[in-house]
C-alpha cells in the first residue's frame, strides 16, 4: 500500500482554497498556526497565494489601526 493514498499526507497538486490562505496568513500574523497547517502550506507548489493574502491582510491591518486611531482622536 502506497503512502500517497492516505488523506492526511500533503499533496502539491491540491491548491489551496481561499478559505485555507486566509486563515493561515491570519494564524502565522497571530503566531498560532499549527504544525500539520504549516507543513501543509509549505508542501504547496506555489507561494503566491499567501504572498498576496498577507499582502492583503496587512494593508486590510493598517487602514483599520487607522480607521480607529482617527475615530478615537478628534
Amino acid at each position: 500500500m502506497s503512502e500517497s493514498n492516505e488523506p492526511d499526507q500533503p499533496s502539491t497538486d491540491n491548491k489551496p482554497s481561499f478559505l485555507q490562505v486566509m486563515m493561515s496568513v491570519l494564524a502565522a500574523a497571530i503566531g498560532v498556526q499549527s504544525a500539520k497547517n504549516r507543513e501543509r502550506d509549505f508542501s504547496q507548489s506555489s507561494p503566491m497565494p499567501y504572498i498576496v493574502g498577507g499582502l492583503i491582510f496587512t494593508v486590510l491591518f493598517v487602514l483599520s489601526i487607522i480607521g480607529v486611531v482617527m475615530l478615537v482622536l478628534p
